[in-house]
């Protein structure tokens, strides 16, 4: 029997880390999941954190999603399915990975009979849709055009939440959409959406673009997809111990002398009373304990220099 694979997509600081946790809180409990993590940057936050949750977790790091899909991201499904045998494989992508490589990879020929995909779901931030389509249009809108099924977030006003509707509608009129508070809601809800919404047939649109990128060491990738789009990501290990109050000071500081542009960071630092959780999403910081030890930051965003968040974090 093939192995059912669910995918949340979704640009960065969407809320994907948070669905996933419904999702396997609510749906998944019963089940034997392997999460796969394709995170942007050289270490990945959100693998460390649900491991610490005794989930299964298989990481791709260190590399743009078109580049870790052509190969690497395959041979870890047929390897996830030698090992494990698992009754589902939760596919958690980048913020700036496109829903339809990442379809295209899990329908190759090379895993014909192996897997079926269930559900391609995308988390879409209510607040910053039509900031997301404007700036990073590429991506964001691969993510709702090929998803069957969509979950809003940051839906408290009502009218920021109807604006978000109509864009995610012209975009994608097929798609079912949640646009209540995630509480209102059953993980297994979205599930059967997916599975009764008409297939978008995504897989037709992929490969169709010219791979073209460089790499630097600082984890810039660039793509020429007919529209210039670079991310930059900063890895940061962070020296000594940080308060909550200390952390905001330092975001404060960092944002306001930044040559580039933040859209995303999140990490793990050591505090006196143990472990903080941060994420960081367009001006909004959320800082809270943690059990998972760590003492790293990764930024993402856009013309970022690492001189620039050592300076502030390491004073180097």
């Amino acid at each position: 029997m093939a192995i059912e694979i669910y995918i949340v997509s979704g640009f960065l600081g969407a809320g994907k880390t948070t669905f996933v946790h419904k999702l396997l809180k609510e749906s998944f409990r019963d089940k034997k999941v392997v999460l796969i993590e394709n995170d942007f940057g050289e270490i990945s936050v959100d693998a460390a954190l649900m491991k610490s949750l005794g989930v299964t977790v298989r990481e791709l790091n260190s590399g743009c999603i078109c580049c870790s899909l052509s190969g690497d991201f395959i041979k870890s499904l047929k390897e996830v399915s030698e090992r494990f045998h698992p009754d589902i494989v939760l596919i958690e992508p980048s913020g700036v990975g496109k829903l339809s490589d990442i379809v295209a990879a899990c329908e190759d020929k090379r895993l014909s009979g192996l897997f079926t995909v269930k559900a391609k779901i995308a988390i879409a931030d209510a607040k910053r849709c039509r900031m997301y389509l404007e700036n990073f249009g590429e991506f964001f809108e691969d993510q709702i055009r090929h998803a069957n099924t969509i979950v809003l977030s940051r839906t408290e006003d009502a009218e920021t939440v109807k604006k978000a509707l109509g864009l995610i509608h012209e975009l994608n009129p097929e798609a079912s959409v949640f646009s209540i508070p995630w509480e209102s809601f059953s993980a297994d809800n979205v599930l059967l959406a997916a599975a009764q919404t008409p297939e978008t047939h995504c897989h037709e649109a992929c490969c169709t673009h010219e791979h073209s990128h460089t790499h630097e060491n600082n984890g810039c990738c660039e793509h020429d997809y007919g529209a210039e789009k670079i991310f930059d990501t900063v890895t940061l290990r962070t020296e000594g111990e940080y308060s909550p109050e200390e952390l905001k000071a330092r975001f404060s500081r960092l944002t306001q002398s930044l040559d580039g542009k933040l859209l995303r960071a999140k990490g793990i630092v050591n505090s006196k009373n143990g472990c903080l959780e941060l994420q960081y999403v367009q001006d909004e910081l959320k800082i809270a304990p943690t059990e998972t030890r760590g003492d790293i930051i990764c930024f993402i965003g856009k013309g970022l220099k690492s001189s620039e968040f050592n300076a502030v974090f390491n004073g180097k």
